[in-house]
């Protein structure tokens, strides 16, 4: 199960670094977004992030992926 969270850490901060590498500008223009939308669905959407990929972990365990 360690395992599994430290993959996952490691792929998370791949894709955020690759984000702040490759287009730190374009960052900037996506926080001037999301500070337009209202908290309430920020947190519906972290929420349903937070659901989904803890789906897709489940689906890869059982699928015999680790």
């Amino acid at each position: 199960m360690g395992l599994i969270l430290v993959l996952g850490l490691g792929m998370v901060l791949v894709i955020e670094g690759l984000v702040f590498a490759l287009a730190p500008s374009r960052l900037e223009d996506l926080l001037k977004l999301m500070n337009q939308i209202p908290v309430e669905t920020r947190r519906l959407i972290g929420l349903a992030a937070v659901t989904l990929g803890a789906v897709l972990v489940s689906w890869a365990i059982s699928a015999g992926a680790m």
